[in-house]
Formats: C-alpha cells, sequence, structure tokens
C-alpha cells in the first residue's frame, strides 16, 4: 500500500550544495632562497589555480635551477621570461603587467590574480582563500591612501622625472606637473585583483597615460595601480586592504621596510583576518614557517557550502548549521557589479 505524502507551504528541504571555488591565478616575484619559495609554493598549490613564477634577471644561476627543476613536477606551473625589475622603477610595474598579459592570452580560467613574493607565506589555508573570495567577487583588495592628501611627503616621487636604466636612475630629476583631472593615490603593490580588472589594465586605451607618466616616477610599484584604478569606474570596487600582514620598521637609512618576521610575532600573525604575510627569512628563522604549515594544515574551512530551499518534501531533521561559517565581512563597501572593460567613469 503507499501511503500519500501531504506537503504543507511551510515545508523544506535543506539541500547543502557545495559552491564553486573562485581559481586564483598566482604571480610570485622571486629573487633568491629556492628552498624557501619551494615552501611557499606548496603551501599554496592547489591542482585548480595557476602559478606564474617570474625569477628576477639578477638572481643567481644556482637559484635559477634549483626553481626551475622543482616546477618541472607542476603542469599548472609557469615561468615567465626574465626581467631585471629594479628597485624603484617601473621595470617592477612592468613586470607586474607581465605577468598579467601572460595569464590572460593563454586563455587560463581563473577569476582572481593574487601577487606575492618568493618570500611570503600563507596564513589561512587553501579553502580558507577561496571562500573569502567566493565571497567577495567583483572585488579588488590593495592599499589606498590620497597621495596628496596623506602621504605628502612622497610627493617628490610623481611631482620630479626619473629615467630609469639598466643600473639605477640617470641624470638629475626634473620637475614637471602631474596628471590633469587626476588625483594621485599611493599604497603598496601587492593587490588582489578580479580577472575583469586584469584586462582593464592590460587592454584598455585609458591605461596608456597612465603609463606615459608612471614610466618616468620614483617608486612606480607603489601607486601606478591605484592611480589608474582610483581614477575610474573601478574605484567602487577598491577594499582598502591588500590582505598582508607586514610590520614596517626603519633600517639602515631607509624609511620604512618590512621586518624579517620571526617566532616572536606568531601573535601578530594570529590575530587578524590576513590572508598572506611578509617576509619571512628562513636563514633568521625557519621555525616560524613550520608553525605557519601546521597551523594551515588544521584550521580548514568548516562550512562551504549554500542552503537551498525547495518548498517541496518535508524538512528532515538537518536544520542545525554544521560548523562555524567563515565571515570575513571586514567590508564595507556593497556588493558592485563588475565594471565595463573600458572603465570610463
Amino acid at each position: 500500500m503507499i501511503k500519500e505524502l501531504r506537503i504543507t507551504k511551510k515545508q523544506s528541504f535543506h539541500f547543502n550544495i557545495p559552491k564553486k571555488k573562485p581559481k586564483i591565478a598566482y604571480f610570485i616575484l622571486t629573487h633568491r632562497f629556492p628552498k624557501q619559495f619551494s615552501r611557499l609554493f606548496k603551501a599554496i598549490y592547489h591542482p585548480e589555480n595557476h602559478y606564474l613564477i617570474h625569477i628576477d634577471q639578477k638572481s643567481n644561476a644556482t637559484t635559477k635551477k634549483d626553481i626551475k627543476t622543482f616546477l618541472e613536477d607542476y603542469s599548472n606551473a609557469y615561468i615567465l621570461k626574465s626581467e631585471n625589475a629594479m628597485f624603484g622603477g617601473y621595470s617592477r610595474v612592468q613586470s607586474e603587467i607581465n605577468g598579467m598579459k601572460y595569464l590572460l592570452k593563454r586563455c587560463l580560467k581563473w577569476d582572481f590574480f593574487i601577487n606575492l613574493s618568493g618570500q611570503d607565506f600563507p596564513l589561512k589555508s587553501n579553502n580558507f582563500i577561496f571562500d573569502f573570495l567566493g565571497k567577495n567577487i567583483g572585488k579588488n583588495f590593495m592599499k589606498i591612501a590620497n597621495q596628496h592628501r596623506d602621504r605628502p611627503d612622497t610627493m617628490n616621487r610623481i611631482e620630479n622625472y626619473f629615467q630609469e636604466t639598466d643600473i639605477g636612475f640617470s641624470g638629475i630629476p626634473y620637475q614637471r606637473s602631474f596628471m590633469k583631472n587626476v588625483t594621485p593615490y599611493i599604497g603598496g603593490q601587492w593587490m588582489i585583483l578580479t580577472r575583469a580588472c586584469c584586462e582593464f589594465i592590460c587592454h584598455s586605451p585609458e591605461v596608456k597615460k597612465f603609463e606615459d607618466f608612471y614610466r618616468n616616477i620614483w617608486i612606480a610599484d607603489e601607486s601606478f595601480f591605484q592611480t589608474i584604478l582610483m581614477n575610474t569606474s573601478f574605484k567602487e570596487t577598491i577594499v582598502n586592504d591588500d590582505k598582508r600582514a607586514i610590520i614596517w620598521v626603519s633600517e639602515e637609512g631607509i624609511k620604512l621596510k618590512p621586518k624579517t618576521l620571526t617566532g616572536s610575532d606568531i601573535d601578530f600573525l594570529m590575530q587578524g583576518d590576513n590572508l598572506f604575510a611578509r617576509e619571512f627569512d628562513v636563514n633568521i628563522d625557519a621555525l616560524v614557517l613550520d608553525f605557519l604549515e601546521e597551523s594551515i594544515k588544521i584550521n580548514p574551512i568548516l562550512n562551504n557550502s549554500i542552503n537551498i530551499d525547495f518548498n517541496l518534501v518535508p524538512t528532515l531533521n538537518m536544520d542545525t548549521k554544521k560548523g562555524a561559517v567563515l565571515s570575513p565581512e571586514t567590508i564595507t563597501n556593497p556588493p558592485t557589479q563588475l565594471r565595463k572593460l573600458n572603465g570610463n567613469k
């Protein structure tokens, strides 16, 4: 005998359907410590991601060989043609753009671009990073500040003309006017960008005027991308946070530089919601990387699914949510739609 099943409108069935993981294209700039690089690579590795490596032209032959040999086992890892990325020069910006163009040209499937140095390390597991990005589709993450208002001490970088060479900068800088109807911004070189944002940077005619001007400023990699995006329609997608844990210190005449992180900085590294930290040096403290490797292994996402109400069948006893849902919502901006490729305001 078949018993009729009566269904009320209030009854529902909750299906846990895994969310589609965003795919990441990592761009890693490295120039030394090949064994440390391999630890970073393994910590962020996932077979559905892509990894583009830039080995600085100034790196020694052993470093280049060791990194290339290590990467031979990974079909989703690629090596970008080596460039001489000069500190303070536009060549660093050009390396980033070359990396974006390479990843776009190969028609690889990826949703976010994340740049790292070979001395960075993740603070969260791959699942945590996937979940965070999945909750922030269409957002771009970088440090931003109005350069004229908030960092007037850096205005000499854009008020003077600098000429980069293979060994440094030539001649005596001379003053020039900044771009008309453009507000200069500054921040840092570390960022998480959407694919649409990378397409805009690489292919929009709007970007050429910024390239022409910023090619001859000092430390362009800390302001080029910020100024472009904050002066186009991408402004609404920018979150003022690069998701990096960095301790800035003064050292040897340098006003600010990243502190080499050690075991004494563990509390600092664990207390925030940053995804990555820099910088580390295995010759100074390798144990801190041991700790982080263990940390990201035991801290996976507990809930990587969504509930869907079909309102068709009786509710089963599944209403209790399993585990804690990641809640990294430090973002106050409302969700915004992906901007058109032309980036016009």
